[in-house]
């Protein structure tokens, strides 16, 4: 019987100790929560008084969709008198770059407020193409600016089938469906073909570019090799307007749009979808998405590799 009494005591600790300690989690992780809460809402906020939006644009340009949505909600925001897209990006797929400018430059046009960008590491690219569509842009004089060409690019291993002897079998309808086949060579045709249409993107690319920096596309063309430039180069070449780093980019929009003093900024808020990454910040850079997965894609970007 006092075995068994013990037995009992024992258990009763251990469910006792247990729930206490799950308690004890839980409100780490509560006030941990409501911290995170708070902090964000410090930075998003939408406060009082005159403010100065800022959207990021980061890493390898895919989607376009969150950009877009965004951009239209400071735009309708009329406390936000004007909107600084912050730009840290190699460039990307060649459709959401162009929706991305488009979305910019719809901006622009509509004269409602002013909208710059403001170029830090990288510019180059599907992400320089989106800096033109703004009113203004600034760079650090060794940001990285430039890269207007088209890119594509997979693997052909036909060798290594013929290698292991596999044979790829392909069928089709239309001479021209299967171009790009990784299993074997390009046709004369074939090559001809892909170069056409990367030669039409390159073009368009060259237009908007051109004409967001008022220049004509002639006296562009030169420019447009796919070569980068730092920012003080790009300077006297008309890619950028004005060196100066975020902070400078901020004090010359506030003035423009006449806000004195230190301006309030807006971001939009990030998503948490992790207890991690409420707890440790976000873990997305460790996590494969289709960004990291894009060179196993056959497709044409406008990206600086």
């Amino acid at each position: 019987m006092p075995e068994n009494e013990n037995r009992s005591r024992t258990l009763l600790w251990v469910v006792i100790g247990g729930g206490a300690f799950f308690l004890f989690v839980m409100a780490v992780f509560t006030v941990v929560y409501f911290a995170v809460k708070a902090d964000h809402k410090t930075e998003f906020a939408s406060g009082f008084g005159d403010k100065i939006a800022v959207v990021d644009v980061e890493g390898v340009l895919i989607d376009s969709k969150q950009f877009i949505k965004d951009l239209k909600r400071y735009d309708d925001d009329d406390s936000v008198k004007a909107i600084i897209v912050r730009i840290n990006s190699p460039g990307g797929g060649v459709a959401a770059s162009q929706e991305m400018y488009q979305a910019v430059r719809r901006i622009r046009d509509r004269k409602k407020k002013p909208i710059v960008s403001s170029i830090s590491t990288v510019g180059a690219s599907g992400a320089y193409y989106v800096a033109v569509g703004t009113n203004k842009i600034f760079a650090d004089t060794g940001s990285i600016v430039g890269s207007i060409g088209v890119i594509a690019q997979w693997y052909n291993y036909g060798d290594l089938l013929r290698w292991a002897k596999l044979k790829d079998i392909t069928l089709k309808a239309g001479e021209l469906k299967d171009t790009g086949n990784p299993a074997r060579d390009m046709t004369p045709a074939e090559r001809a073909y892909m170069q056409g249409i990367i030669d039409d993107m390159h073009g368009q690319f060259i237009h908007d570019v051109a004409e967001g920096r008022k220049m004509k596309d002639d006296d562009l063309k030169p420019l447009a090799s796919g070569r980068v430039w730092t920012g003080q180069q790009a300077l006297p070449l008309k890619l950028i307007d004005q060196l100066g780093d975020f902070q400078a980019t901020v004090d010359d929009t506030a003035k423009s749009v006449g806000i004195k003093g230190e301006p309030t900024l807006v971001r939009p808020e990030k998503d948490k979808r992790t207890l991690a990454d409420i707890l440790f910040g976000d873990i997305s850079d460790l996590i494969p998405d289709r960004t990291r997965m894009m060179q196993s894609n056959i497709g044409f970007y406008y990206l600086w590799r």
